[in-house]
């Protein structure tokens, strides 16, 4: 495992982290036992990154990761989002009371005194320009609750407003070879402002995998089922926004590119580490041979001779429908 620096924090992660959705919910069903060997593996991998969110399962990720941290005297690192609890999820209730009762239930789900860091978990726009966002996370800070925060953000332009903010220390965006709009500006900005880059969604819900087809199915509780129109919540979360006819498509041209002794996801994973502005890419794992298989992916050899080709893929195929949309 090959580690990164995370941004103005300091702190040296696994560039491989762990994005623990799947092992909370809506992914299908995943049993304690699986999630409980899901990050055990991951830890034994050189893992050191979770990343996870308090409505993943109600709690039931944090839970897991909570038990992680009482098993090991390894320093880990937990990432956890507040905010999605909101309902409505409106700006009004971005408020001090709300997120610091989140948080406080946080705390008892992890089972620490404060959290490394928190993310506001994909808030409205509005609530990412507004500095009165940022004074309520310092309040937060200086109540000893949480370390450090940063935004989990839909859209570039989120990012572009909130990295304006000095204590903001990382924004978590969706960064795959889907979608590859970050690259624009905001890669170089958020380099300028050393704020750290948490890239999710980085194989577009298993499509970048390359073993889905026309004839998949998902479970009733799995979001690639319920949410494949946007309904439940924003469409980009799921397959990253790209058709799946398309997506498929795509994902047939990317085949023909694959390096020998590498799988798509390496291919996939390895695209995003080719970007030394990322700090950490925490993709998903249901049982313990993913992690394995996606652990790996650090130690790969470089794709510098298809870099060019995969933006090529993108420009020709996707850029058109997903480009403006995030």
């Amino acid at each position: 495992m090959n580690f990164r620096i995370f941004g103005k924090i300091g702190w040296n992660v696994s560039e491989i982290g762990l994005g623990c959705w799947a092992i909370g919910s809506e992914w299908g069903d995943v049993s304690s036992e699986d999630a409980k060997e899901v990050l055990k593996t991951s830890l034994d991998h050189g893992v050191n990154f979770f990343d996870t969110a308090d409505v993943y399962g109600d709690g039931r990720s944090e839970k897991f990761l909570g038990q992680l941290l009482n098993s090991t005297s390894e320093r880990i690192y937990v990432a956890t989002k507040s905010g999605r609890r909101l309902n409505p999820h409106t700006a009004e209730g971005y408020n001090l009371k709300n997120i610091e009762d989140f948080i406080d239930r946080s705390l008892i789900n992890i089972g620490v005194d404060c959290i490394d860091l928190l993310q506001l978990h994909c808030p409205p726009s509005e609530i990412c320009s507004k500095k009165e966002t940022y004074d309520m996370m310092d309040e937060i800070v200086k109540k000893g609750k949480i370390a450090n925060y940063g935004v989990s953000v839909e859209k570039v332009s989120e990012a572009m407003e909130a990295i304006k903010y000095p204590n903001v220390k990382s924004i978590q965006i969706i960064f795959n070879i889907f979608r590859q709009k970050p690259l624009e500006v905001f890669f170089e900005e958020a380099a300028k402002n050393n704020v750290a880059i948490i890239a999710r969604v980085p194989l577009a819900s298993g499509l970048l995998t390359g073993k889905m087809n026309k004839y998949s199915s998902f479970p009733k509780n799995d979001h690639r089922n319920y949410n494949i129109n946007g309904d439940a919540f924003d469409i980009g979360e799921t397959f990253s926004g790209v058709n799946y006819e398309r997506g498929l498509e795509v994902v047939e041209i990317l085949k023909e590119i694959v390096p020998d002794d590498f799988t798509l996801s390496d291919l996939a994973l390895k695209w995003i580490l080719m970007h030394e502005e990322v700090s950490v890419v925490i993709p998903g794992a249901k049982n313990s041979e993913q992690v394995i298989k996606n652990t790996l992916s650090s130690s790969l050899p470089n794709i510098n001779d298809l870099m060019e080709k995969i933006e090529g893929i993108y420009n020709s195929y996707l850029k058109n429908n997903i480009h403006s949309r995030w």
